[in-house]
């Protein structure tokens, strides 16, 4: 019998069992995030993750040799998740610069990220990465990507509206210095800032620095720009 090439694809069986693996790493780290949220990052276990799902802690151990990369690969879930959202929504996005600045900075509102849980572990691994290089370096490369796209049309739309003299730099920190900001505030204080809240605190600072080429409406849920 002929020896299977490494170019052939897996066996059904084994393509099962990948699949449930995966599943099963999943389940548990959407577990951790949610201990993360409910009990802090100090208090989140092995054992309470499983229970969060229903299984014991041995399937745990099995898919996680230890607690550190459980959370690691947790931060990296999360990381993996902010980039699809806010590149999914430049795919999606109309041909003009202007729409695709628009499109950046309403992922950033988009209810798979900007939701209390969610919000509450990324500040819980900010937190953690003054002391953990693991985290800084995935905490860093997450901003610092967005940052670039940002940055990039930023300058883009500057350069269409003749003023070359203006710093892009400057725009796309405060941009990403308010954004941010209502994270934290949706954190704190969900009651007064809701998602039409920060759609219309973001958009408002566009159609104030890109002036034409926002316009924003009472219902910020479909804020159209011009």
């Amino acid at each position: 019998m002929a020896e299977q090439s490494m170019a052939d694809p897996p066996e059904p069986r084994q393509r099962h069992t990948d699949t449930l693996k995966n599943r099963r790493r999943e389940q548990l780290i959407k577990s951790t995030i949610t201990s993360i949220a409910k009990r802090g990052f100090a208090d989140t276990t092995l054992a309470n993750v499983a229970e969060g799902v229903g299984l014991s802690r041995g399937i745990v151990n099995f898919h996680f040799t230890n607690k550190e990369t459980l959370l690691n690969d947790t931060l990296q879930y999360l990381a993996d998740e902010y980039r699809h959202v806010w590149r999914h929504a430049l795919d999606r996005a109309g041909p003009t610069v202007a729409e695709r600045l628009y499109a950046l900075v309403m992922a950033d509102f988009d209810p798979v990220v900007y939701n209390r849980k969610k919000i509450a572990v990324w500040f819980a691994f900010y937190g953690e990465s003054k002391s953990r290089p693991t985290y800084l370096a995935l905490c860093e490369q997450r901003d610092e990507q967005h940052y670039i796209a940002l940055r990039d049309l930023c300058r883009q739309l500057l350069d269409e509206s003749g003023r070359m003299t203006v710093d892009a730099d400057l725009i796309a920190t405060a941009i990403s210095a308010i954004i941010d900001g209502l994270w934290l505030d949706r954190l704190l204080t969900p009651n007064k800032m809701s998602t039409k809240r920060a759609k219309e605190t973001a958009l408002g600072y566009l159609d104030t620095v890109f002036s034409g080429h926002f316009t924003l409406h009472t219902d910020a849920t479909d804020t159209r720009h011009v």
